[in-house]
């Protein structure tokens, strides 16, 4: 009984330790964010975004190597915020609102203060897809609402012949 009792309370504690880690991943804490799938300033985009500056550009005002982002309203590349701020700047003066990092390909919107979603927002798939392809030498793994749709129908069907 008493061995019971401890294996009962050591698989307590590690049930507990697995919230705790699933909290650090995926909770306020861990730096997580949600990327936002839609934007109401997609109308400022620059109309041809499949050619763009490649992602080893530096930065137009100030030269600087790295941590640079692309305007995707008029495609300057400018260096980041912790860098010196030329596309923050650019931002205050030109309200040319969503930017491409060259680090990390994300993409940012200004006046929404939020990340972006390159791969459900239709309009910057050519920015994101050119960018990848560049800095990586292929394309992106790219997934489409229409096979995530499938895949909770899947699951739907399976959970209910179960």
């Amino acid at each position: 009984m008493a061995d019971q009792a401890g294996s009962s309370s050591s698989h307590l504690e590690i049930h507990l330790e697995q919230e705790d880690d699933f909290d650090l991943i995926y909770g306020a804490d861990s730096g997580w964010v949600e990327a936002r799938t839609h934007c109401d300033h997609l109308a400022s985009l620059s109309s041809d975004l499949a050619h763009i500056p490649t992602p080893n550009s530096s930065c137009n005002r100030c030269q600087h190597p790295s941590e640079n982002w692309l305007c995707l309203c008029c495609k300057d590349v400018l260096c980041s915020r912790f860098v010196n701020k030329h596309m923050l700047e650019h931002y205050k003066q030109t309200t040319h609102s969503i930017a491409l990092s060259y680090s990390d390909l994300s993409v940012w919107c200004f006046a929404c203060d939020s990340y972006l979603d390159a791969q459900v927002i239709q309009q910057l798939r050519p920015a994101h897809e050119t960018a990848y392809i560049l800095k990586f030498g292929e394309a992106p793994p790219f997934w489409t609402v229409e096979s995530s749709q499938m895949e909770d129908k899947d699951a739907k069907d399976t959970s209910r012949s179960s």
